[in-house]
C-alpha cells in the first residue's frame, strides 16, 4: 500500500494532521511539497526526519489532542524551524511547515490537490512491466492513466494515483490525454504499440504537448518501426522525440521490476526540479 493510499484509507475513519513543507530557505532535508500525515497512533510520509520531524509530530499530536477533546479545530498554520544547533541538524537552512487538521470531509479536496500537483503519465499496456511500473509510480509525483484493450487485465487494487481505463482501440485514447502527458507504450502486441506510437506522433505534430514518448523494445524493434513510420511521412526530427529503448542508461537486467525502476527514474528526469518533490495531498 502506498503512502497516499494508506493516508486516504485511514483518513476516511480517523482525523489526522497533514504536515507539509510550505517553503525552504537554504539547505533542507526535503523539498517544498513533501508531506507527512500524523494520526494519534501512526505516521505516514516524511518531511525530513531527525529532530525536525520529531518536533513536527509532537506539535501535530497536540493539535489532534485538542481536536479530540472537543475544542475548536485549529485553522491551518505555518511554523518556522531553523535547522541549526537547537534542532541538532546541521543543514543550516530554514523550513516552514504547514499544519492542517483534516478529516474524512476533506478527502475529495485532498485527492484533487494530489491529482493537480502530479505530472500526467499515460501507460499503454497492462503486462508484467506495466504492473511493476504502476507500483513504483504509486509513490512518485505522477497521475497515471493506465490503458489496455483486454478484459480483466488490471489488478483489483492499484495505487491511489492510478486510474485504469479499458479501451477497445487504445490508440484512440491518445487524443484525449491531458496536455503534458508522458506516454509509455508497452502493450501486448507490436501492432498495437505501432498504432499508439503513430497516434502520439500525430498529436505531437499537431499540438507539441507530449514531453516524453517512450516505447518499450529492442533496438531492432525500433529500427523496424522507424522504417515504417518514415514510409508514412514521419520525419527524422519527429522520430528523435521517441525514446526507445526506455529507461535510464546503465541499468542492466530485464526483470519487470528492474525495468520499472529505470523507467521511473527517466520519467523523473522530465519533471522540473520543484515538481519532482512528492505532491502535497
Amino acid at each position: 500500500m502506498t503512502a497516499s493510499t494508506y493516508f486516504f484509507t485511514r483518513l476516511a475513519a480517523q482525523t489526522a494532521v497533514l504536515v507539509s513543507v510550505h517553503s525552504v530557505q537554504g539547505s533542507a532535508p526535503r523539498e517544498v511539497g513533501a508531506w507527512m500525515a500524523v494520526f494519534s497512533d501512526a505516521q505516514v510520509g516524511s518531511v525530513g526526519g531527525g529532530h525536525l520531524e520529531w518536533q513536527a509530530c509532537a506539535h501535530a499530536r497536540n493539535l489532534l489532542l485538542a481536536a479530540h477533546q472537543g475544542g475548536d479545530l485549529a485553522p491551518p498554520a505555518t511554523m518556522r524551524y531553523a535547522l541549526g544547533p537547537s534542532l541538532g541538524q546541521c543543514c543550516g537552512g530554514v523550513v516552514h511547515l504547514r499544519f492542517e487538521v483534516v478529516s474524512a470531509a476533506d478527502l475529495p479536496a485532498l485527492r484533487q490537490r494530489l491529482a493537480e500537483a502530479a505530472g500526467p503519465v499515460a501507460l499503454f499496456g497492462g503486462g508484467h512491466v506495466g504492473v511493476a511500473l504502476v507500483q513504483v509510480l504509486g509513490n512518485l509525483p505522477f497521475a497515471v492513466q493506465w490503458v489496455d484493450s483486454r478484459d480483466g487485465i488490471f489488478p483489483a487494487v492499484v495505487p491511489a494515483n492510478v486510474q485504469c481505463e479499458h479501451a477497445d482501440c487504445v490508440a484512440d485514447a491518445v487524443a484525449d490525454l491531458p496536455p503534458g502527458s508522458r506516454v509509455l507504450i508497452m502493450s501486448f502486441s507490436h501492432a498495437e504499440d505501432f498504432e499508439v506510437l503513430t497516434a502520439c506522433l500525430t498529436r505531437q505534430r499537431q499540438r507539441g504537448d507530449l514531453p516524453y514518448i517512450g516505447l518499450i523494445g529492442s533496438r531492432s524493434k525500433w529500427q523496424s518501426f522507424q522504417h515504417r513510420l518514415m514510409a508514412r511521412g514521419v520525419t527524422e526530427a519527429e522520430l528523435a522525440h521517441v525514446t526507445c529503448p526506455i529507461g535510464v542508461p546503465g541499468i542492466h537486467g530485464k526483470a519487470p521490476e528492474v525495468i520499472a525502476v529505470a523507467v521511473a527514474a527517466q520519467l523523473l528526469q522530465t519533471l522540473e526540479p520543484e515538481a519532482a518533490a512528492p505532491a502535497t495531498p
